[in-house]
Parts: structure tokens; sequence; C-alpha cells
């Protein structure tokens, strides 16, 4: 999609400038998706891993406490 929408943004051929604004937001728009899913998205998943395992270390050093009924 992004070569295709590349000669609408650079403004090339005939009557291009009513249509330039709408090929720099249609480039601007699918790289700035692409960014988000590349990069951003997994590194939001690698903090969130991280906060998992950290929760999970935190409620496994926690001991409930027994109530009276289990101590007989």
């Amino acid at each position: 999609a992004l070569p295709a929408t590349l000669p609408l943004a650079a403004g090339s051929g005939a009557a291009a400038a009513p249509r330039l604004p709408l090929g720099l937001a249609v480039v601007g728009g699918l790289l700035f998706s692409q960014t988000l899913t590349l990069f951003v998205t997994p590194v939001v998943y690698t903090y969130m891993d991280g906060f998992e395992r950290w929760v999970r270390v935190l409620t496994s050093s926690v001991r409930p406490v027994a109530s009276n009924e289990e101590r007989t």
C-alpha cells in the first residue's frame, strides 16, 4: 500500500495539488500504524510479561493464614 500512495504524496502528475493532502495523510497513517505494530506493541507486551512475573513472585511469597477449622 505504501509504494502505491507515494506518487500521490509526492504530488506528481496532472492536477496533483488537490490530492497532495490526502496522499500525505495516507502515507503518514501507514507509517504510523506500521511503527506502532512492529515496535511499540512488542515492547508493551514485554513490559506486561515482566509485570505479570513480578506479581506472581509477590503472590507466591504470601502464605494464606489458616482458619481455625483447618487447624483442628
